[in-house]
């Protein structure tokens, strides 16, 4: 009779089997899906736990998913607390015009000048701006 010596008896450590490194490019919603993911300090095995799905699901979502359903996308969405339109890589008209290229406006580089003040020097400002603001206002 042979007897087999337990990994604790040899003191062998049992590694499991990493998964094999696809040689496919992940699609670009599965490329965001995981940036996104990591992003969030999230694994995939716990994006499975807030989506009620298994691990295998969350890591055919970021390599194979082509075209996801809205159902799945919504369900991202909420388990990653961004936008479905994060998610797919669409800009929205609101974020194309914060982001419009070009100088920063005056007024913004002087609020970040009035920033760096002492506290002091913000509020005189602060008080200044109001009556400028609400003298127009009556006008």
């Amino acid at each position: 009779m042979v007897t087999l010596a337990s990994p604790e008896m040899t003191g062998l450590k049992i590694v499991p089997a990493m998964a094999r490194p696809t040689t496919k490019e992940a699609p670009p919603f599965g490329r965001r899906l995981a940036a996104l993911r990591k992003s969030k300090g999230l694994t995939q095995r716990r994006l499975a736990e807030l989506l009620g799905t298994t691990q295998k699901m969350v890591d055919y979502y970021e390599r194979r998913a082509v075209n996801p359903s809205l159902s799945l996308i919504e369900q991202l969405a909420e388990a990653l607390e961004v936008s479905p339109a994060d998610l797919l890589g669409v800009e929205t008209r609101a974020a194309r015009k914060r982001g419009k290229p070009g100088p920063t406006p005056q007024l913004q580089l002087r609020f970040e000048r009035i920033q760096r003040l002492p506290r002091k020097d913000q509020e005189f400002v602060i008080r200044f701006l109001d009556t400028v603001l609400e003298k127009a206002e009556e006008e």
